[in-house]
């Protein structure tokens, strides 16, 4: 029974990262398509406040998912 709840625990962890590099895939492009300039090209330019915005985003969306994946498990 121990076993089982450990592999159960395990695979909800692996599933909720995979969740989580999609939300933040996701917040990425809409802030893309949001904002009024090409995040990428700004990025690549070295725009270090575009770059401070998009670490908020994947810092956010990262612990918002983690907090609801951390409450799941057994």
């Amino acid at each position: 029974m121990q076993f089982q709840t450990i592999l159960l625990n395990f695979l909800y962890s692996i599933i909720g990262g995979f969740i989580t590099l999609i939300f933040m895939y996701m917040g990425y492009k809409l802030f893309d398509r949001l904002s009024h300039f090409d995040t990428s090209e700004e990025l690549q330019k070295g725009n270090r406040a575009v770059g401070m915005v998009v670490l908020g985003i994947f810092v956010g969306v990262g612990i918002a998912i983690g907090l609801v994946v951390g409450m799941g498990l057994n």
